[in-house]
């Protein structure tokens, strides 16, 4: 990779990545025993940590992916949150673990909990890789949480700024966020 275009700090450290989704897994492992597990993913930055997620979880469990929107081209959210792609699988009667890669306001994941605990799933719960709080706005505690972070501009391991620095095997804190227009973290 070419050098960033932003000055960034280091957070989060790839051994301290892997280290916390074996953790989880081992955690999820352990109290979906027994039960019918789908991992619904929240597209597009959860994709990383969900894939190493799952490899991590020992027992069968099923995935699927939403991918929602909130954001439109500024700085704060539209307000409105729609179901842009719905999950594929039958999920009624099943217990759904919601994977979402950063946990910010808290509207979004409030809307998505609400959404599917309307739709007959024996249990909804959810794992956030970054639980942020500096900008909450719901009283949302994560079941699952890798991290807590309470302000910055993060990106790697499936976090991004402008589409780019998700790539990236590292979560760093870019430090001069502030100076571009660009969406927050959702």
């Amino acid at each position: 990779m070419s050098k960033p275009q932003h000055a960034m700090q280091e957070l989060f450290s790839q051994e301290a990545l892997a280290r916390r989704v074996a953790e989880l897994g081992a955690q999820i492992s352990a109290d979906y025993a027994g039960r019918d597990l789908v991992l619904m993913v929240v597209l597009g930055g959860a994709f990383i940590f969900a894939a190493d997620l799952c490899r991590k979880i020992t027992l069968e469990c099923s995935l699927d992916f939403v991918r929602v929107a909130s954001y439109g081209a500024g700085l704060e959210s539209a307000g409105a949150i729609r179901l842009v792609q719905p999950p594929s699988h039958r999920i009624a009667g099943r217990d759904l673990l919601l994977v979402e890669d950063i946990v910010d306001t808290g509207l979004t994941m409030q809307w998505l909990l609400h959404y599917f605990r309307n739709q007959q799933t024996a249990s909804v719960r959810f794992c956030t890789l970054i639980d942020k709080t500096e900008r909450r706005q719901t009283d949302l505690v994560a079941d699952y949480a890798g991290f807590s972070c309470k302000e910055g501009f993060l990106v790697g391991y499936g976090l991004d700024f402008s589409e780019q620095y998700r790539n990236l095997p590292a979560i760093y804190t870019l430090l001069d966020a502030a100076d571009h227009a660009a969406s927050p973290n959702p």
